[in-house]
């Protein structure tokens, strides 16, 4: 079946993957699911540059703002995946403390 899906911009998103699997097994979206798939991209790019700016300033956040923001970002994890997430975060606002 792969090759023949639509070419559907994905981006990472799982929610447009998911979207246009349905739509290539069948399903019936909306006449205007492309014009959602580009809601969901302009999203994604404002979420994108909010996490940048909030990056750029994390060392000049308070010490409670950063692990009220660090402890936020960990519980939109799935919960198996909590524990890798917090390392993951870790090593990132490390690697880039000084931005």
């Amino acid at each position: 079946m792969m090759g023949n899906e639509p070419n559907v911009p994905t981006k990472d998103n799982s929610l447009v993957r998911a979207l246009a699997r349905w739509e290539y097994e069948g399903g019936s979206l909306d006449p205007d699911w492309k014009k959602h798939v580009a809601l969901i991209q302009e999203e994604e790019h404002i979420l994108q540059c909010l996490g940048a700016a909030v990056i750029t300033r994390w060392n000049n956040l308070p010490t409670q703002v950063q692990r009220e923001l660090f402890a936020s970002a960990v519980s939109l994890s799935e919960p198996l995946h909590t524990a890798e997430l917090k390392q993951q975060i870790a090593r990132f606002l490390h690697i880039h403390k000084n931005l």
